[in-house]
Order: C-alpha cells, then sequence, then structure tokens
C-alpha cells in the first residue's frame, strides 16, 4: 500500500514551565519544588491517507491544537516521529525538509490574530511564494489576484489591510495565504469557530471546494461535531493527550465505541429529542499538570473498574477500519 501521506508515531508533547530564582532558592533551603509539567499530548498514532478529510474532535484543553501544530511543523514533538510520505521530516535533507514543511500549511482558529495588521492583503497573500521562489516575481501579482479569486474574494480589494474585512473575509485571506505555497496538506484548527453561522456554512463549502479542485488532504480540528460529521471521512476523538476512538466518521456517529465518545454523542441537539433535559459529560477534564493514571477518562466513566485506574488501555482494532482505547473491548 502507499504510504500515509502524514503519519503520526508515538507522539508526544510536554510543556515545561521552569522554576524561577525564587524557587531555585526555596528548592536549595529544601523547599523541595518541582517544575510544572503539562502533558499535551501523550503517545499519540494517527495516518492520514491523501486526498481524505479526518476530523479531530475533543473537549477544549484535550491537545488538538498542540496536536494540529506538530503536523504543521510550527511546534517540535517532545517524542516520537512525523512522518510525511513515509519518510521522517526531522531526518529529511535541508531542501526535502522544506518541500514537506511548505506541503503541509496551517488555518488558525482567530481570522484577525494569524494576520498581521500592519500588512496589506496582497503582501500576506503574496509573500510566501516570493521568499521560496515558487512564483516569478513579475507574475506574482496575478498569482495573488488568482488566488482571492479562488477563496471568493474581489482582488480589487487587495491593497487594503485586514482590520478592513469582516470576519470571514479575513479567513478567506487565510485560506488563501496557506494555499499561496501550493500545498498537499491543510490542518484546520477551529477554522470556522469564530464565525457566524451562515459565514461558517460559506467557509465549509469553501474548504470542499479546494479540496475537489486540487485534491486536498485535511487535518479538521473543530469541537463541534456536526460541522465534523458533515465535512470528515474518517474522525479521530481526543481525550486528555490520548487518541480514544478513531474510525470512518459515519460508523463512529452511528454506533460510538468508546464511553466518552458516546457521551460526546449523546448530548448532541437533535430533533426528535427537543423535550430531552441537556447534561454534559460529567465532572470537570482534570488537570494535564497531573493525568488520572490508567485511563485517563476512568474519572468520569460509568463504566469504570479497578483495571481501568491501574491500565492505560491499548488503541486497537475493534472492527475494520475502526480503532478504540477502552478496556471493555476485552
Amino acid at each position: 500500500m502507499t504510504a500515509p501521506l502524514i503519519a503520526l508515531e508515538g507522539i508526544k508533547c510536554l510543556f515545561v514551565r521552569r522554576l524561577d530564582l525564587a524557587a531555585r532558592i526555596g528548592n536549595a533551603l529544601g523547599a523541595g519544588l518541582r517544575e510544572d509539567v503539562v502533558h499535551a499530548v501523550d503517545g499519540v498514532d494517527l495516518a492520514i491517507r491523501e486526498g481524505e478529510v479526518v476530523g479531530l474532535v475533543g473537549e477544549s484543553g484535550c491537545g488538538k491544537s498542540t496536536l494540529g501544530r506538530i503536523v504543521a511543523g510550527i511546534l517540535a514533538p517532545s517524542a516520537g516521529t512525523v512522518r510525511y510520505r513515509g519518510n521522517d521530516v526531522a531526518a529529511l535533507p535541508r531542501r526535502e525538509r522544506k518541500a514537506a514543511s511548505l506541503a503541509v500549511q496551517m488555518i488558525f482558529q482567530d481570522p484577525f490574530a494569524s494576520l498581521n495588521p500592519r500588512k496589506r492583503v496582497d503582501s500576506t497573500i503574496g509573500e510566501a511564494p516570493r521568499v521560496h521562489g515558487l512564483v516569478p516575481a513579475r507574475e506574482l501579482s496575478r498569482y495573488v489576484d488568482d488566488l482571492m479569486r479562488r477563496v471568493g474574494l474581489d482582488p480589487a480589494l487587495k491593497r487594503r489591510y485586514p482590520h478592513q474585512f469582516s470576519g470571514g473575509q479575513r479567513q478567506r485571506i487565510g485560506i488563501a495565504r496557506a494555499l499561496a505555497v501550493k500545498p498537499e496538506f491543510l490542518v484546520c484548527d477551529e477554522a470556522v469557530a469564530a464565525l457566524d453561522v451562515s459565514i461558517q456554512a460559506q467557509i465549509i463549502n469553501l474548504f470542499l471546494k479546494l479540496r475537489a479542485e486540487a485534491n486536498l488532504t485535511y487535518l479538521f480540528i473543530s469541537h463541534d461535531l456536526g460541522v465534523v460529521r458533515h465535512l470528515s471521512d474518517r474522525v479521530a476523538i481526543m481525550y486528555l493527550g490520548r487518541i480514544v476512538e478513531e474510525g470512518p466518521a459515519d460508523a463512529v456517529f452511528a454506533q460510538p465505541n468508546h464511553p466518552y465518545t458516546q457521551a460526546l454523542l449523546a448530548e448532541v441537539p437533535r430533533l426528535d429529542r427537543r423535550k430531552r433535559d441537556f447534561t454534559p459529560v460529567k465532572g470537570e477534564i482534570p488537570s494535564p499538570f497531573a493525568p488520572p493514571p490508567g485511563c485517563h477518562f476512568h474519572p468520569r466513566c460509568p463504566h469504570a473498574m479497578d483495571r481501568c485506574r491501574r491500565e492505560v488501555p491499548v488503541l486497537k482494532t475493534i472492527a475494520p477500519g475502526r480503532k478504540s482505547a477502552c478496556h471493555l473491548n476485552g
């Protein structure tokens, strides 16, 4: 079989808050203070094939955005391997590593914060292809115009600044900037979360159109299950730094296996359950500074047993194309 476009193997990401001078002095006097360590991503394996859309779902703080930044090369993993077309990105020669980094681009949640307020739109979109020599200087203006039309913007507006555009238009600028280096893979980090519902639909349709036109591959990060179900071929459910379930979107939404997935989907609003009271997943997500032992979900799981508190469940195959990390699967 052809190697996946992107493959993550045992990815971990730790953020360490170092002790300040006062704490180090305190330790010298026997205070016994320790550095704070956030376990943002904890041993993630995920393969994404060329041309598919994988939705990554989970509560806020579960590590989705951190994982997306690792895929995009913005953050380096603390451990594990990121592969591009079967090759370890960190071990590639410089020229090939640069090509791999350009092939994977990211679209951010806040379309205003991700754009330089001091740069006009044509400079924002055209800078990367100019710097990397992808487009001759004499053709750059026409190239930017074509990109703006492609994402539904009027090229006549290219000399404006980001603050002169609406939220939806700014997100289209961000998409055009990502497309400017001719990527194969887009990491969309809550790319429609900051937009009005009507504008969300327009941007989602744009993503679908671009996928069909350019055979783009997506990692679509979202907490909105409805959006993920509409866009995704496969879905991965993340909880406190770990993938707990993965499979075809239709199968996971129709018959969730992991108790966390079941709890999430049980509270999706539906017309046939209008009189049902909303009850969120019981308890609060544990602190990533001190994740619980064993299965991270066991303090909130109605099926928790002693084994769950001691042993980390392995993400294993439970059906063709489906994986789950739960001791209830035997």
